[in-house]
């Protein structure tokens, strides 16, 4: 196995583990520290590169703005994720059901990531499909919803933050397939995946829906607010948000994508490690997201609920 020097670490598991660090001592820096009523120099670039959207900062330098980038393309992650991780789901189902051995680019593409991982599990085929098939099929209704139901204002990214989102969806793919053999004999029956059926893809699988619904509903009452009752677009303002999970959380779309990856590891039987590691940056990334978001609503409106938590219901 390629492993990262002195760690242990396969090379997938590494990056998660290092986001993991940056994103929660990104998140402890902004609930500890006061950097965000600062105007140095170090304190504006972290600024910058923690928000985007309705949560950058009003006035900021000439050459800071040198990286944005529009925040509408949040489309291009997700339409990455549908040919990439789509393609990776082609070629294990072509692999699985017909036994056509995996192209030898792929194999080294797996080898240099995570090679005998010693997490890999001989009847792991149908979590891994479940798991990549259920992840492709979120990224398509992301890129449907970016496309169709969202309604974005002038709000911008950072060119790092693009950069990152482009690796990580180029990531989830490869992460997933780290928990099966796939160098596969022969072809696998339907009926012999049917065997491997478990308690836990079950619960995996209902919890991925419920949460899907309730991101696609919190979606759409977020592009309602910019329509009138004919659907025409009447603000590019934000307004406060209300209904469903918006009356527990400030930023419940962020809860259910955190939801919808807890659900994907149900579907390995909780023992997927490296896939842990990305629920934890999920988690942390959120978090930072959702606090940031939550305090916009705070300062914008002064009737906003006070019960409401910031990203995980009674919690925070």
């Amino acid at each position: 196995m390629l492993l990262l020097p002195g760690t242990g670490l396969s090379v997938v598991a590494g990056f998660w583990l290092l986001l993991d660090v940056v994103f929660l001592s990104a998140l402890f820096l902004h609930l500890l520290g006061d950097c965000s009523s600062r105007r140095s120099g170090l304190c504006s670039v972290f600024q910058d590169l923690i928000r985007y959207g309705k949560t950058k900062l009003g006035r900021r330098s000439a050459w800071l703005r040198c990286f944005d980038l529009p925040k509408r393309w949040f489309w291009h992650f997700y339409l990455l994720s549908v040919i990439w991780n789509g393609a990776l789901l082609g070629l294990l189902v072509r692999s699985l059901l017909l036994g056509v051995r995996l192209p030898q680019w792929i194999q080294l593409l797996l080898n240099f990531f995570h090679k005998e991982s010693e997490q890999k599990i001989s009847d792991g085929e149908l979590s891994t499909l479940l798991a990549l098939s259920l992840l492709w099929i979120h990224s398509l209704r992301r890129l449907l919803e970016c496309l169709y139901v969202s309604i974005y204002s002038g709000g911008v990214i950072h060119l790092a933050q693009y950069c990152l989102g482009i690796g990580y969806y180029l990531l989830l793919g490869i992460t997933v397939l780290d928990h099966t053999q796939l160098d596969f004999k022969k072809a696998v029956t339907v009926t012999e995946l049917l065997l491997q059926m478990h308690w836990y893809h079950i619960v995996g699988g209902l919890l991925y829906i419920w949460a899907s619904l309730h991101q696609n509903r919190c979606h759409v009452i977020l592009a309602n607010l910019r329509r009138d009752k004919s659907g025409k677009i009447v603000t590019m303002n934000h307004v406060m948000p209300s209904g469903d999970w918006f009356e527990s959380v400030s930023c419940p779309h962020y809860f259910a994508e955190f939801l919808i990856y807890i659900s994907i590891a149900f579907l390995f039987g909780l023992t997927h490690w490296t896939w842990w590691l990305l629920v934890l940056f999920v988690l942390f990334n959120q978090s930072l997201a959702a606090i940031l978001c939550h305090e916009f609503y705070h300062q914008k409106f002064d009737s906003y609920p006070a019960h409401r938590k910031a990203l995980i219901p009674f919690v925070f």
